[in-house]
């Protein structure tokens, strides 16, 4: 079954939703104009319930449908912005300095809210669909907030699909993947503490930078020599900070990075193996170093029988050959996991074409792709809700 025809119909609107939220970016759990947006579209389309205020700034709304079930399926969408200034020169181009739409989350709002309006009109499905908007994706870990708010057990929800649009992947295809899809994204801060000195005497001081480089140095074999080479992780430093002056050799030096897995157990492995590796490294040179290691968003691991279930939806709506079921997993992170470890489901890729890259100056939501994802959403609710 292709693009939904009445989805198609009103695609212009979802367009300029979509460029209307673009042009009023909001960070972060800031985004009380696009909660308020989305409660009043959702309102005006005869949604059963609307809440606000779920996980600060998040918006919950209910569509029962004509059955008696008492299944609740979850669909989510995220709607902040990036710390970006825009350089699309769109006539829709953010209005807001330093705030942009660089990752789309325009885009998913709005299909989001094609396909509520599309499904409070239709309501061929049997039990509830909980749209799911959420705040502060980009760093500030909204999906967990809206769960410890009570998310799941609040609106009974027993399984819950994400999606995002992917740069690159072509114009009306999907892509997922069982298991982990997006990585587990942690950071890291290594403290090292030598003995300053004057850098034409190195031989009386230790030099944090030397200690430094072979940390650096070190910590790649964390993954290449620790590791299971079928398995995936990756290590990065990212930044050294040390000394003052190009005579002296400092006392201290600061190391930071990041740390990207795929699933929970070479998580910990890497965790584990950079508290024993960096001190023991520092001390081989007479000085110290102390490792803060910071877990981030976990990894987003798709469960079997969703991943398989929303395979089987994209290939209704886009065709047998537009749909990778297998697609190498990305080593960006994703707060959706959250979600995911609340509640079973998938996280899916949408193609954008051959767009700028996400989290670029330059990037823009393909409108193009909207009648895919939201005919997407719609089969997935009403096959997930099929009367029996």
């Amino acid at each position: 079954m292709p693009v939904i025809n009445r989805v198609a119909e009103f695609h212009s609107d979802i367009a300029a939703w979509r460029q209307q939220l673009h042009a009023n970016p909001e960070l972060l759990y800031d985004v009380d104009e696009t909660a308020a947006f989305v409660a009043d579209k959702l309102r005006s389309f005869g949604v059963d319930e609307v809440v606000t205020g779920i996980g600060r700034t998040g918006v919950v709304g209910l569509i029962r449908g004509t059955g008696t079930s008492d299944k609740v399926v979850g669909l989510r969408a995220d709607m902040d912005a990036l710390p970006i200034t825009e350089r699309t020169g769109k006539p829709y181009a953010s209005t807001r300095d330093g705030k942009m739409h660089a990752c789309g989350h325009d885009g998913h709002t709005a299909m989001l809210l094609g396909a509520a309006r599309y499904l409070a009109e239709t309501r061929s499905f049997d039990g509830t669909v909980a749209v799911i908007f959420q705040p502060a994706e980009e760093g500030g870990a909204g999906a967990r907030a809206m769960v410890e708010d009570g998310l799941m057990e609040r609106f009974g929800i027993s399984e819950v699909f994400g999606m995002h649009n992917m740069p690159g992947i072509a114009l009306g295809h999907f892509a997922m993947r069982t298991g982990g899809i997006m990585a587990g994204t942690d950071e890291f801060i290594i403290d090292v503490t030598g003995h300053g000195g004057h850098a034409a005497m190195p031989h009386l001081a230790i030099d944090p930078v030397v200690v430094s480089a072979h940390i650096v140095t070190g910590l790649q074999t964390l993954v290449s020599r620790n590791l299971d080479p079928i398995r995936q992780a990756v290590v990065s430093v990212t930044t050294i900070n040390a000394g003052t002056a190009h005579n002296v050799i400092a006392r201290t030096a600061k190391l930071t990075g990041t740390v990207r897995t795929l699933d929970e157990a070479v998580r910990t492995q890497m965790e584990e193996g950079m508290q024993r590796l960096v001190p023991q490294l520092a001390k081989a040179f007479g000085a110290e170093a102390h490792v803060t290691y910071r877990r981030g968003y976990p990894v987003t691991v798709n469960a079997p029988a969703q991943t398989e279930f929303s395979a089987e939806v994209a290939r209704e709506v886009a065709g047998e050959d537009r749909v990778n079921a297998d697609v190498e997993p990305t080593m960006g992170g994703e707060d959706f996991a959250y979600m995911l470890n609340a509640r079973p489901g998938a996280y899916i890729f949408i193609g954008n074409g051959d767009s700028a890259d996400l989290h670029t100056d330059t990037y823009d939501f393909n409108d193009e792709a909207i009648p895919f994802g939201v005919s997407y959403w719609v089969r997935i609710a009403e096959r997930a809700l099929a009367a029996q």
